[in-house]
């Protein structure tokens, strides 16, 4: 390189960062302001269509919406310059209203029977109060029907160079998603930044910019980065920063799902709470089911659908057993019903203040209150194992559709490894087909509250990746592989019996809440399926209670469970196989094999507002074995370092991107690229190495002494400097080798490797291997 050539080489970096234009230039490529626009709203864009994606994927119609969207896309690319802004947002509308009028054409015909005006109307409201889209029952249709409008709009704005209108247009949809509680923190946070980048692009298209401004925008956009990391991006989400790891402690079972919400998110490590929730008297024990749930997320699951009033229900088809049971409640507050499946009448209690379900339990308007009880019979289910052996799969169409939904992209693989399960037991009947998915669960997986939520699909991680889980994961578990099979399932939370203090009475526990399966048989109706192993369940609440007990909390005991559990002074008859059906609760109560929940303590949909609920023994939690401790059962000790989440990886590129952006603005990765430059030489072919080696040797001299001036050739140059300075004899030396090189032909390996290591001799002995030097290296 020449001093002309270094002297230019400074000029256009100055000139880079200083000359005005509609283009950012990258070096060797330039890139159009306007096309970063664009492609910063088509992150926007992403982040929504990331949820239709999602939705599509649970209940079907990702190839539709596929499509779609590229033809939307094609289409306003087609249109942009074609359709005046006011033709475009006509029919950017109409598109919306076809959309809509798709769904609502395609929703239940009971549901259309009473839409009214208003009604429609509170339904959109609901939306956008925090309701979730997957609440729809026809929410594919939904999807599908309002993704154009979405696509079009911002697309063809942001073609026709509007860049805010498009940002408008593409942040309504991306707020609606907000407002709904679809759209996540980090997605949210991806969607903002990429909204200001696309302003700020914009304004640079429109107005011409610098690379400098460039740099400012990224900076300004780590900054975004760095503010939302200790914020949350929504507001109400003070709990879920964008940032995961917070200081947090496990929440307890009920906490994370005994709730009679309308969602369930399944989450990590629990603990058992040992307080009791309330009395039950009953003449039966049995589940005390508090919901159901129909549609898996893969992170969860959702109950579609909406509720009414109290009104009585009908007994299951098949043949049944009445069981008459009484709740006291002995916490603050209560916002659930407890009852054994399927309530069909409120025999005592406040009818004004309990609504029903879409799928069939009782639930209060107001939470209940301390004292507070009431009366409800239930038809239990019994079916004999013969009857349902013999049911068949003649489903009803209703059915079918709610409760054989799998998330797309997991359901081959679940599919495939059910398929064999099911094969090496032998089952050709949707009843042998529950029992090996709930024997090979039972019989493969080991209990533990003390989980990692997986990345990713629930189910799928708990059946190929994880070793151990809880009653949540077992469950979810259960209910994908036999829907898998065309075998209609549901996910459902509530108690197990709990401890049995006298003949006819329960005290139940926040450690009894439980998640079971509920599997559906012609002219039979829903039967439960509990695929929790059990045994280590009891050891981890009986030690729980045990340790309370003794650490003298409150509220663990009433005055019948002090006494310990009842036991009946006859034997238990010995029941016939053939009239057994699922796992059940056992004679004497609280944790048998078949009676308790596998870990499921503190729930939240109730909050008394204060220790009812949420108290867990101060800081105690259950290990994996059941044992109290805090430790998560590694002794080596050490700080808990794993792989970063995939939004802390593209939160930390961000920031790296914003660093370097910072680091070009003030000049410091010019001064890195010339250092690097001058020290590290790469080899190639003879005459390379040495002209590279002698515009390394002439960077250094003119650091230490002057640049060549025009005009002046490289061996004018040398004499000058040798003539007013004492000069290395190894510069002259390497003059010598580049003229021979150069002039003489003389291209040989050995000359080559002589300069350059003559030249690293000089560098390493004026420029330390860290020395950077000031003003790009000048000393």
């Amino acid at each position: 390189m020449s001093a002309d050539g270094a002297n230019s080489d400074r000029a256009s970096g100055t000139s880079t960062n200083s000359a005005v234009g509609r283009e950012l230039d990258l070096g060797e490529v330039t890139v159009s302001y306007h096309w970063l626009a664009v492609g910063s709203l088509a992150v926007v864009m992403a982040t929504y269509l990331g949820v239709l994606y999602h939705v599509t994927d649970i209940v079907g119609g990702t190839t539709t919406l596929l499509a779609l969207v590229a033809a939307t896309l094609f289409a306003g690319a087609a249109v942009a310059r074609r359709l005046r802004l006011a033709q475009a947002s006509a029919l950017a509308a109409g598109l919306l209203a076809l959309g809509l009028a798709a769904y609502y054409l395609a929703v239940p015909s009971a549901y259309l029977v009473a839409a009214s005006v208003g009604k429609i109307v509170a339904d959109n409201v609901a939306l956008l109060t925090g309701l979730s889209v997957l609440r729809m029952t026809e929410v594919g249709a939904w999807a599908l029907g309002v993704a154009p409008a979405m696509v079009f709009a911002p697309w063809y704005l942001v073609l026709r160079r509007r860049y805010a209108l498009a940002v408008g247009a593409a942040g309504t949809a991306m707020g609606f998603f907000v407002l709904t509680g679809d759209l996540g923190n980090f997605a949210t946070l991806v969607g903002s930044l990429a909204a200001a980048a696309t302003l700020g692009f914009g304004t640079l298209a429109r107005r011409g910019g610098t690379s400098a401004q460039v740099d400012t925008l990224a900076v300004v956009l780590v900054v975004m980065v760095v503010l939302a990391s200790t914020a949350t991006v929504v507001p109400g989400g003070g709990a879920s920063p964008v940032l995961p790891g917070g200081g947090a402690s496990p929440p307890t079972v009920e906490e994370a799902f005994v709730t009679s919400g309308d969602r369930v998110s399944i989450v990590g490590s629990i603990r058992l709470s040992p307080k009791v929730r309330f009395t039950v008297e009953s003449s039966d024990a049995d589940y005390w089911r508090v919901a159901a749930y129909d549609r898996y997320d893969g992170n969860g699951w959702i109950r579609t659908g909406e509720g009414r009033t109290y009104q009585a229900q009908p007994a299951p088809p098949g043949r049944s057993k009445t069981v008459t049971q009484t709740v006291n409640v002995e916490v603050e507050r209560m916002g659930a019903m407890p009852a054994a499946w399927k309530p069909t009448r409120l025999k005592s209690g406040d009818r004004d203040n309990t609504r029903v379900t879409s799928l069939g339990a009782f639930e209060p308007v107001g939470a209940l209150r301390q004292g507070e009880s009431y009366t409800v019979v239930s038809r239990v289910p019994n079916p004999t194992a013969r009857q349902l052996q013999a049911a068949g799969t003649d489903y009803p169409d209703r059915v079918e559709r709610r409760y054989l939904q799998l998330p797309g992209s997991s359901a081959d693989r679940i599919r495939t490894r059910t398929n064999k399960i099911v094969s090496e037991a032998g089952a050709e009947t949707p009843y042998g087909t529950a029992k090996a998915v709930e024997n090979w669960l039972e019989s493969n997986k080991r209990y533990s509250l003390d989980v990692s939520r997986p990345d990713g699909n629930i189910a799928e991680s708990f059946i190929f990746e994880m070793e151990s889980g809880y009653c949540t994961y077992f469950a979810t578990s259960m209910v994908t592989m036999l829907r898998s099979q065309g075998v209609p399932a549901r996910f459902a939370v509530g108690y197990t019996p709990g401890q049995r203090v006298a003949s006819d009475e329960w005290v139940v526990r926040g450690l009894d809440s439980h998640a079971w399966v509920e599997v559906y048989f012609p002219e039979v109706g829903w039967v439960k399926f509990d695929p929790t192993p059990s045994a280590p369940r009891q050891q981890a609440e009986g030690s729980q209670v045990q340790q309370a007990r003794q650490s003298n909390i409150s509220d663990v005991d009433t005055e019948e469970s002090e006494e310990g559990t009842w036991t009946p002074t006859t034997t238990a008859t010995t029941t016939d196989p053939d009239e057994s059906t699922t796992t059940g609760p056992t004679e004497n109560g609280t944790t048998g094999p078949t009676t308790s929940a596998p870990g499921l303590g503190d729930r939240r949909p109730v909050n008394p507002g204060g220790d009812a609920l949420n108290g867990t023994l101060g800081g105690f939690t259950t290990t994996a074995d059941g044992a109290g401790g805090g430790t998560s059962g590694d002794e080596g000790g050490g700080l808990p370092i794993g792989p970063p989440s995939r939004e802390q990886a593209v939160l930390g590129a961000l920031v790296v991107v914003g660093l370097l952006a910072a680091a070009r603005r003030a000049g410091l990765l010019d001064r890195l690229r010339r250092a690097v430059w001058l020290r590290w030489q790469p080899r190639r072919d003879p005459e390379t190495d040495v002209t590279r080696a002698f515009d390394r040797l002439e960077r250094l001299l003119a650091e230490e002494y002057r640049e060549r001036r025009p005009g002046e050739s490289r061996r004018e140059y040398l004499a000058s400097l040798a003539a007013n300075a004492d000069v290395d004899d190894r510069a002259e030396r390497v003059g010598a080798i580049y003229e021979r090189v150069r002039y003489a032909g003389d291209a040989e390996e050995r000359l080559a490797e002589e300069a350059v290591s003559l030249v690293d001799e000089l560098v390493s002995e004026r420029r330390g291997l860290l020395d950077v030097g000031a003003d790009g290296g000048r000393r």
